[in-house]
Parts: structure tokens; C-alpha cells; sequence
């Protein structure tokens, strides 16, 4: 482990969600590595980040989501100032809609 100045970063947990192969696997493991309120506030939060990448303002996806403003804002942080991950998930799942033909939700 590598220890960073906010906390110590694991790099096996990282590489095990890396070889999971499916939806079902990934839902698995989230299960047996989170409680299920931590799971419904990531689904939550991803789901912001989702309507507020495609234009939705605070009090559409307060209404939408149940998230309260505070975590809004949070995700909105992210979003603009963060690590860029939001952005890698959604172009590649822009990219595989795309390729599959699929709509988006």
C-alpha cells in the first residue's frame, strides 16, 4: 500500500473491481464490499453526476433524485474540478452506446 497524504490507497482493491467481467460480478462484489446504504448513496451520487452532466439544474434533480442540495453541490465539484473520473465512465459509456446502438436512459 501506498500511503498518500489523504489516505492509505489500496491498489489490490482497485485491481480486483479492474478484473470483474460483468454487471452481475460488479454487483456482487459491491454487495459483499459495501452496506447497502453505501451502495444506494454511490447510486445516488452517480445518478446526479449523470443529470448534471446532461444540463439539469439543483432543483430538478433534488426532485428527481431525493439528493439534497449539499450532495449536489458536492458532485458538481467533482464533476468540474475532480479527478476527471466522471468523464472517463461517461465517454465510455457514450462510446459503447454508440457502438451498440443502444439509447441512452
Amino acid at each position: 500500500m501506498k500511503k498518500s497524504n489523504r489516505r492509505i490507497e489500496n491498489t489490490a482493491m482497485y485491481k480486483a473491481i479492474l478484473s470483474l467481467q460483468t454487471e452481475e460480478e460488479c454487483r456482487k462484489f459491491m454487495e459483499d464490499l459495501c452496506s447497502i446504504t453505501e451502495i444506494m448513496a454511490m447510486e445516488q451520487r452517480f445518478e446526479v453526476a449523470k443529470l448534471l452532466n446532461n444540463g439539469l439544474i439543483y432543483n430538478a434533480i433534488m426532485e428527481e433524485t431525493g439528493a439534497s442540495s449539499a450532495i449536489i453541490s458536492r458532485v458538481n465539484r467533482s464533476l468540474q474540478y475532480g479527478a476527471g473520473g466522471y468523464g472517463i465512465v461517461f465517454d465510455r459509456l457514450k462510446a459503447s452506446e454508440d457502438a451498440s446502438g443502444e439509447d441512452k436512459e
